[in-house]
């Protein structure tokens, strides 16, 4: 079956066109330029506006509109003074599974670079959803989360010090702090909730992950526990959205 201007099975029904049934000149250039990106393929560069433009015959404005969705929906990524093809977005899957288990699953190499790792008294919220007394120390450890070296997210980790002593010491920062706990402490997951929205980067959360500003964002607050049923951790994930999306499993209806 064939799908109306470039849609696909999984787009919306009449997708980006009015009722009155006109297209947006700016949506037929970002359906021809999507068309373009399967032959171009993952990497290669995009044509300059000016080429682009003539060849759509629409408007440089026209065009950079066409663009910018392109960009923010993750098909295009900036790079240097140009633009090239973007590959398809990672899929994690909202699980007790670690970012590493879900990034190497699509044949990548997961990693991370250290922003911070301090301990500080905890604020009354902060004890209360990890199960101790306001004051208590706890760490604080700020990662940017890569992918083959691309800068894709940003995770905030709060743990209780009585729980992992010897963080500083004992932890690699670039690897997984779930594999440090089951490994090296013998600490098992249990379970965890999870809350995710959609959110603007902070300047500082842009700069540390390399995106513009206005580029949304998908975030993940999780409270775990560990087997026992004990508040083990706090974590705070961002991750672009032009590069993520998130899968899950669910079970059959069952009557209320």
């Amino acid at each position: 079956m064939e799908f109306p201007y470039g849609q696909d099975p999984g787009a919306p029904i009449r997708s980006g066109i009015p009722e009155h049934g006109r297209i947006p000149k700016y949506y037929a250039a970002k359906v021809d330029i999507a068309a373009l990106l399967e032959e171009l393929g993952e990497g290669e560069p995009l044509p300059t506006e000016r080429e682009l433009a003539l060849r759509f015959e629409v408007s440089r404005e026209t065009l950079r509109q066409a663009l910018r969705e392109l960009v923010l929906e993750g098909r295009l990524r900036r790079m240097g003074r140009g633009t090239v093809v973007a590959g398809p977005k990672m899929e994690q899957p909202l699980s007790l599974a670690s970012y590493t288990e879900g990034v190497r699953r699509q044949g990548r190499t997961p990693g991370r670079h250290l922003v911070s790792l301090d301990r500080f008294p905890s604020p009354p919220a902060l004890a209360h959803d990890l199960g101790l007394s306001a004051g208590d120390t706890v760490w604080h450890m700020e990662r940017v989360l890569l992918a083959d070296d691309e800068r894709v997210g940003l995770e905030s980790t709060y743990v209780a010090v009585s729980r992992v002593p010897d963080l500083a010491a004992d932890f690699e920062p670039d690897s997984s702090f779930y594999g440090y706990l089951h490994e090296r402490l013998g600490i098992g997951f249990g379970d965890a909730d999870e809350r995710l929205e959609t959110v603007l980067a902070t300047p500082r959360e842009a700069l540390l992950i390399g995106t513009p500003g206005a580029l949304p964002m998908l975030l993940i607050h999780r409270l775990s526990r560990d087997t026992e049923g004990r508040p083990l951790e706090r974590v705070r994930s961002l991750y672009r959205g032009d590069r993520f999306s998130f899968t899950t499993h669910l079970g059959g209806a069952r009557d209320s």
